[in-house]
Protein backbone atom coordinates (compact mmCIF):
# COMPACT_ATOMS: atom_id res chain seq x y z
CA UNK A 1 0.00 0.00 0.00
CA UNK A 2 1.43 3.47 -0.99
CA UNK A 3 1.82 6.18 1.45
CA UNK A 4 0.50 9.74 -0.08
CA UNK A 5 0.23 12.84 1.11
CA UNK A 6 -1.26 15.58 -0.46
CA UNK A 7 -0.96 19.26 0.27
CA UNK A 8 -3.54 20.83 -1.48
CA UNK A 9 -6.83 22.94 -1.61
CA UNK A 10 -10.51 22.22 0.36
CA UNK A 11 -13.41 23.68 -1.58
CA UNK A 12 -17.69 23.40 -0.89
CA UNK A 13 -18.57 23.20 -4.88
CA UNK A 14 -22.38 24.52 -5.45
CA UNK A 15 -22.84 22.49 -9.20
CA UNK A 16 -25.62 24.63 -11.45
CA UNK A 17 -26.79 22.57 -14.08
CA UNK A 18 -27.90 24.30 -17.19
CA UNK A 19 -28.85 22.70 -20.92
CA UNK A 20 -26.07 25.12 -22.38
CA UNK A 21 -24.06 28.13 -20.81
CA UNK A 22 -25.70 31.49 -21.45
CA UNK A 23 -24.69 34.35 -23.83
CA UNK A 24 -23.14 37.35 -22.69
CA UNK A 25 -26.21 39.44 -20.93
CA UNK A 26 -28.69 36.24 -21.41
CA UNK A 27 -30.81 34.43 -18.03
CA UNK A 28 -31.48 31.22 -18.34
CA UNK A 29 -33.11 28.73 -15.77
CA UNK A 30 -31.13 26.13 -14.09
CA UNK A 31 -32.11 22.31 -14.73
CA UNK A 32 -30.26 21.49 -11.28
CA UNK A 33 -28.57 22.38 -8.17
CA UNK A 34 -26.41 20.71 -5.92
CA UNK A 35 -23.75 20.69 -3.29
CA UNK A 36 -20.55 18.38 -2.95
CA UNK A 37 -17.08 18.59 -1.34
CA UNK A 38 -14.34 19.74 -3.92
CA UNK A 39 -11.14 21.60 -4.13
CA UNK A 40 -8.64 20.13 -6.36
CA UNK A 41 -6.92 19.14 -3.40
CA UNK A 42 -9.25 17.48 -1.86
CA UNK A 43 -10.52 15.53 -4.59
CA UNK A 44 -6.70 14.18 -5.15
CA UNK A 45 -6.70 13.01 -1.56
CA UNK A 46 -9.94 11.18 -1.77
CA UNK A 47 -9.15 9.55 -4.85
CA UNK A 48 -6.37 8.41 -3.44
CA UNK A 49 -7.35 7.26 -0.44
CA UNK A 50 -10.00 5.03 -2.03
CA UNK A 51 -7.76 3.65 -4.92
CA UNK A 52 -6.46 2.13 -1.77
CA UNK A 53 -3.43 4.04 -0.56
CA UNK A 54 -2.74 5.24 2.84
CA UNK A 55 -3.54 9.20 2.88
CA UNK A 56 -2.82 12.03 4.43
CA UNK A 57 -3.72 15.74 3.87
CA UNK A 58 -2.14 19.08 4.41
CA UNK A 59 -4.22 22.89 4.07
CA UNK A 60 -6.79 24.70 5.78
CA UNK A 61 -10.19 25.35 5.85
CA UNK A 62 -12.33 28.24 8.24
CA UNK A 63 -13.84 27.82 11.51
CA UNK A 64 -17.19 27.50 9.38
CA UNK A 65 -20.24 24.81 8.85
CA UNK A 66 -18.18 24.16 5.41
CA UNK A 67 -14.69 23.65 6.78
CA UNK A 68 -16.44 20.72 9.48
CA UNK A 69 -18.31 19.57 6.19
CA UNK A 70 -15.10 19.38 4.22
CA UNK A 71 -13.34 17.72 7.30
CA UNK A 72 -16.07 15.29 7.43
CA UNK A 73 -15.63 14.47 3.37
CA UNK A 74 -11.90 13.64 3.97
CA UNK A 75 -12.57 11.55 7.25
CA UNK A 76 -15.42 9.45 5.51
CA UNK A 77 -12.90 8.05 2.70
CA UNK A 78 -10.25 7.27 5.25
CA UNK A 79 -7.98 10.69 4.67
CA UNK A 80 -5.98 11.33 7.92
CA UNK A 81 -6.75 15.22 8.66
CA UNK A 82 -4.71 15.58 11.71
CA UNK A 83 -2.56 18.67 9.50
CA UNK A 84 -5.65 20.74 8.27
CA UNK A 85 -5.93 23.71 10.11
CA UNK A 86 -8.53 25.73 10.97
CA UNK A 87 -7.85 29.47 10.26
CA UNK A 88 -10.80 32.67 11.31
CA UNK A 89 -9.05 34.86 9.41
CA UNK A 90 -11.01 33.93 6.02
CA UNK A 91 -14.05 30.94 5.42
CA UNK A 92 -13.16 28.05 3.66
CA UNK A 93 -12.49 27.81 -0.06
CA UNK A 94 -15.87 27.23 -2.47
CA UNK A 95 -16.55 27.06 -6.52
CA UNK A 96 -19.79 27.38 -8.57
CA UNK A 97 -19.45 25.16 -11.23
CA UNK A 98 -21.86 25.39 -14.61
CA UNK A 99 -22.62 22.38 -16.37
CA UNK A 100 -24.24 22.17 -19.28
CA UNK A 101 -25.97 19.02 -20.78
CA UNK A 102 -22.59 18.17 -22.94
CA UNK A 103 -20.78 17.64 -19.51
CA UNK A 104 -18.58 20.84 -20.08
CA UNK A 105 -18.35 22.80 -17.14
CA UNK A 106 -17.39 26.51 -16.03
CA UNK A 107 -15.85 27.05 -12.61
CA UNK A 108 -15.59 30.14 -10.78
CA UNK A 109 -13.25 29.37 -7.17
CA UNK A 110 -13.21 31.43 -3.90
CA UNK A 111 -9.82 30.40 -2.39
CA UNK A 112 -11.00 31.76 1.08
CA UNK A 113 -8.38 29.76 3.44
CA UNK A 114 -6.91 27.80 0.77
CA UNK A 115 -4.97 30.92 -0.22
CA UNK A 116 -3.65 31.02 3.71
CA UNK A 117 -1.65 27.95 3.74
CA UNK A 118 1.99 28.57 5.10
CA UNK A 119 5.38 27.04 4.57
CA UNK A 120 5.46 26.71 8.26
CA UNK A 121 1.75 24.61 8.08
CA UNK A 122 3.54 22.37 5.96
CA UNK A 123 6.35 21.86 8.73
CA UNK A 124 4.04 20.55 11.37
CA UNK A 125 3.31 17.75 8.54
CA UNK A 126 7.27 17.16 8.02
CA UNK A 127 7.28 13.48 9.72
CA UNK A 128 4.63 12.48 7.79
CA UNK A 129 5.85 13.71 4.27
CA UNK A 130 9.25 11.87 4.79
CA UNK A 131 7.45 8.62 5.61
CA UNK A 132 5.34 9.01 2.55
CA UNK A 133 6.18 7.52 -1.05
CA UNK A 134 4.81 10.60 -2.83
CA UNK A 135 4.05 14.55 -1.80
CA UNK A 136 1.23 15.48 -3.93
CA UNK A 137 0.47 19.21 -4.84
CA UNK A 138 -1.60 22.06 -6.96
CA UNK A 139 -1.43 25.57 -7.82
CA UNK A 140 -4.95 26.04 -5.42
CA UNK A 141 -2.86 26.99 -3.08
CA UNK A 142 0.04 28.93 -2.53
CA UNK A 143 3.29 28.30 -4.50
CA UNK A 144 5.59 28.84 -1.58
CA UNK A 145 3.92 26.82 0.72
CA UNK A 146 4.26 23.92 -2.28
CA UNK A 147 8.05 24.15 -2.46
CA UNK A 148 8.97 24.02 0.53
CA UNK A 149 6.99 21.22 1.43
CA UNK A 150 9.01 19.37 -2.05
CA UNK A 151 12.22 20.00 -0.77
CA UNK A 152 11.04 18.57 2.69
CA UNK A 153 10.47 15.29 0.62
CA UNK A 154 13.42 15.53 -1.82
CA UNK A 155 15.42 16.06 1.51
CA UNK A 156 13.90 12.78 3.03
CA UNK A 157 13.96 10.94 -0.07
CA UNK A 158 10.50 10.98 -1.31
CA UNK A 159 8.69 11.90 -4.82
CA UNK A 160 7.42 14.69 -5.40
CA UNK A 161 4.07 14.94 -8.31
CA UNK A 162 2.91 18.38 -9.44
CA UNK A 163 -0.39 18.70 -10.89
CA UNK A 164 0.01 22.40 -12.28
CA UNK A 165 -3.51 23.61 -12.31
CA UNK A 166 -5.09 26.01 -12.44
CA UNK A 167 -2.92 26.90 -15.81
CA UNK A 168 -0.57 29.90 -14.68
CA UNK A 169 1.76 31.53 -17.22
CA UNK A 170 5.03 30.96 -15.23
CA UNK A 171 6.34 27.93 -12.33
CA UNK A 172 9.29 28.89 -10.42
CA UNK A 173 12.41 27.39 -11.60
CA UNK A 174 12.62 26.68 -7.76
CA UNK A 175 9.59 24.26 -7.50
CA UNK A 176 10.26 22.35 -10.70
CA UNK A 177 14.05 21.29 -9.62
CA UNK A 178 11.94 19.64 -6.79
CA UNK A 179 9.39 18.31 -9.12
CA UNK A 180 9.72 14.41 -9.91
CA UNK A 181 6.64 14.18 -11.76
CA UNK A 182 4.47 16.42 -13.53
CA UNK A 183 0.59 16.27 -14.74
CA UNK A 184 -0.65 18.69 -16.65
CA UNK A 185 -3.30 18.73 -18.70
CA UNK A 186 -3.66 19.86 -22.84
CA UNK A 187 -4.11 23.29 -21.83
CA UNK A 188 -1.98 23.64 -18.80
CA UNK A 189 0.93 22.37 -20.96
CA UNK A 190 0.35 24.77 -23.72
CA UNK A 191 0.29 27.60 -21.22
CA UNK A 192 3.81 26.57 -19.52
CA UNK A 193 5.75 25.16 -22.41
CA UNK A 194 4.06 26.90 -26.02
CA UNK A 195 3.50 23.66 -27.59
CA UNK A 196 -0.49 23.79 -28.79
CA UNK A 197 -1.20 19.84 -28.03
CA UNK A 198 -2.19 18.14 -31.47
CA UNK A 199 -0.86 14.80 -32.13
CA UNK A 200 1.67 12.50 -30.25
CA UNK A 201 4.66 14.59 -31.85
CA UNK A 202 3.41 17.46 -30.17
CA UNK A 203 2.92 15.89 -26.89
CA UNK A 204 6.72 14.62 -27.25
CA UNK A 205 7.63 18.34 -27.73
CA UNK A 206 5.78 19.52 -24.69
CA UNK A 207 7.70 16.54 -22.57
CA UNK A 208 10.64 17.67 -23.51
CA UNK A 209 10.47 21.20 -22.58
CA UNK A 210 9.54 20.15 -19.57
CA UNK A 211 12.73 17.81 -19.15
CA UNK A 212 14.83 21.01 -20.08
CA UNK A 213 13.16 22.90 -17.30
CA UNK A 214 14.27 20.37 -14.81
CA UNK A 215 11.50 17.72 -14.52
CA UNK A 216 12.46 14.13 -15.62
CA UNK A 217 9.09 12.48 -15.24
CA UNK A 218 5.87 13.75 -17.54
CA UNK A 219 2.06 12.82 -18.10
CA UNK A 220 0.23 15.07 -20.32
CA UNK A 221 -3.63 13.77 -19.62
CA UNK A 222 -5.63 14.87 -23.05
CA UNK A 223 -9.31 14.33 -21.88
CA UNK A 224 -11.40 11.65 -23.42
CA UNK A 225 -8.41 10.59 -26.01
CA UNK A 226 -6.46 9.14 -22.77
CA UNK A 227 -2.32 10.31 -21.60
CA UNK A 228 0.52 10.47 -22.74
CA UNK A 229 3.50 10.29 -20.57
CA UNK A 230 7.49 9.75 -20.83
CA UNK A 231 10.21 9.23 -18.83
CA UNK A 232 14.54 9.34 -19.27
CA UNK A 233 14.28 8.01 -23.14
CA UNK A 234 11.34 6.45 -23.29
CA UNK A 235 7.69 7.33 -23.41
CA UNK A 236 3.92 6.20 -24.57
CA UNK A 237 0.12 6.67 -24.41
CA UNK A 238 -2.85 5.26 -23.15
CA UNK A 239 -5.98 5.60 -24.57
CA UNK A 240 -9.20 6.97 -22.50
CA UNK A 241 -11.64 4.36 -21.76
CA UNK A 242 -15.06 5.32 -24.52
CA UNK A 243 -17.81 5.98 -21.78
CA UNK A 244 -20.91 8.31 -21.68
CA UNK A 245 -19.76 11.15 -19.37
CA UNK A 246 -21.87 13.19 -17.38
CA UNK A 247 -19.92 15.47 -15.41
CA UNK A 248 -16.00 15.64 -16.07
CA UNK A 249 -15.23 17.88 -13.33
CA UNK A 250 -12.98 15.59 -11.03
CA UNK A 251 -11.60 13.27 -14.32
CA UNK A 252 -8.09 14.92 -13.55
CA UNK A 253 -7.77 14.74 -10.20
CA UNK A 254 -9.26 11.27 -9.87
CA UNK A 255 -6.84 10.21 -12.52
CA UNK A 256 -4.14 11.60 -10.43
CA UNK A 257 -5.35 10.45 -7.17
CA UNK A 258 -5.25 6.91 -8.40
CA UNK A 259 -2.45 6.53 -10.24
CA UNK A 260 -0.41 7.56 -7.12
CA UNK A 261 -2.31 5.04 -4.92
CA UNK A 262 -0.17 2.42 -7.49
CA UNK A 263 2.49 3.95 -8.95
CA UNK A 264 5.68 2.66 -8.01
CA UNK A 265 8.54 5.40 -6.23
CA UNK A 266 10.99 4.56 -9.36
CA UNK A 267 8.19 5.12 -12.16
CA UNK A 268 8.92 1.54 -13.53
CA UNK A 269 5.53 0.78 -13.96
CA UNK A 270 4.21 4.19 -14.89
CA UNK A 271 2.71 2.70 -18.14
CA UNK A 272 0.41 0.38 -15.89
CA UNK A 273 -0.14 3.31 -13.22
CA UNK A 274 -1.46 5.33 -15.95
CA UNK A 275 -4.04 2.84 -17.61
CA UNK A 276 -5.11 1.69 -14.00
CA UNK A 277 -5.59 5.83 -13.72
CA UNK A 278 -7.46 6.16 -16.71
CA UNK A 279 -9.88 3.20 -15.40
CA UNK A 280 -10.80 5.43 -12.13
CA UNK A 281 -11.46 8.85 -14.30
CA UNK A 282 -13.47 7.11 -16.75
CA UNK A 283 -16.02 5.64 -13.54
CA UNK A 284 -15.73 9.05 -12.38
CA UNK A 285 -16.85 10.65 -15.07
CA UNK A 286 -20.37 8.71 -15.20
CA UNK A 287 -21.89 10.75 -12.25
CA UNK A 288 -22.56 14.18 -10.95
CA UNK A 289 -20.30 15.84 -8.67
CA UNK A 290 -16.38 15.91 -7.83
CA UNK A 291 -16.27 13.60 -4.65
CA UNK A 292 -19.32 11.82 -4.95
CA UNK A 293 -18.48 10.26 -8.27
CA UNK A 294 -14.61 9.09 -7.52
CA UNK A 295 -14.47 5.33 -7.54
CA UNK A 296 -13.36 2.90 -4.65
CA UNK A 297 -10.37 0.38 -5.62
CA UNK A 298 -13.23 -2.42 -5.79
CA UNK A 299 -15.21 -0.53 -8.15
CA UNK A 300 -12.23 0.48 -10.30
CA UNK A 301 -10.95 -3.71 -10.08
CA UNK A 302 -14.46 -4.38 -11.19
CA UNK A 303 -14.37 -2.51 -14.01
CA UNK A 304 -11.08 -3.57 -14.44
CA UNK A 305 -12.33 -7.46 -14.77
CA UNK A 306 -15.97 -6.18 -16.58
Amino acid sequence: MNKVTVLGSLNVDTILQVKRFPKPGETLPLTGKSIAGGGKGANQAIAAARAGAQTTFIGKVGQDAEGQFMVKQLTASGVVTDYVQHSTAASTGSAFILLDNSSENRILIDGGTNQQVTPADVDLAQPVIAASDFLIAQFETPQVATQHGFELAQAANRRTILNPAPATNTVPAQLLAVTDLIVPNETETETLTGVHITDEHSMIKAAEKFQAMGVSTVIITVGSQGAFWMREHDHGFVPAYKVAAIDTTAAGDTFIGALSSVLQADFSNLNAAVRFANRASSLAVQKLGAQPSIPTVAEISAAERA
